[in-house]
């Protein structure tokens, strides 16, 4: 399993950047194929204080294959579009594997 990871900076105007991520981005993206599940989390702060960070969202997609063709797809590339019409000054994007860690067994 693989997923996109946006970090995002606090913008400007926060209930603006809400209304058109929440209310407008979201609803296109998960219209894309392949996409597992959709988490979004806002930051609170970090271990050394308050994070420039103001939210993250994590979309997951069975392999990268998946990933990069819902990214290509008409519906991906809407969402990116209407994406950048608002948070390109303040959007981070990178890829992750997920990993399985096996559990350790308790002492």
């Amino acid at each position: 399993m693989v997923k996109l990871v946006a970090l995002y900076k606090k913008p400007a105007n926060v209930e603006e950047f809400d209304d058109k991520y929440f209310n407008t981005h979201l609803p296109l993206a998960a219209k894309m194929p392949g996409v597992k599940k959709v988490e979004v989390a806002r930051i609170t702060g970090s271990p050394a204080g308050e994070s420039e960070y103001y939210l993250m969202a994590e979309v997951y997609y069975d392999s990268m294959e998946d990933l990069q063709a819902s990214m290509a797809s008409p519906e991906g590339r809407a969402s990116t579009k209407n994406l950048m019409s608002f948070a390109k000054d303040v959007a981070y994007f990178m890829f992750a594997d997920i990993e399985k860690i096996p559990a350790t067994a308790s002492t």
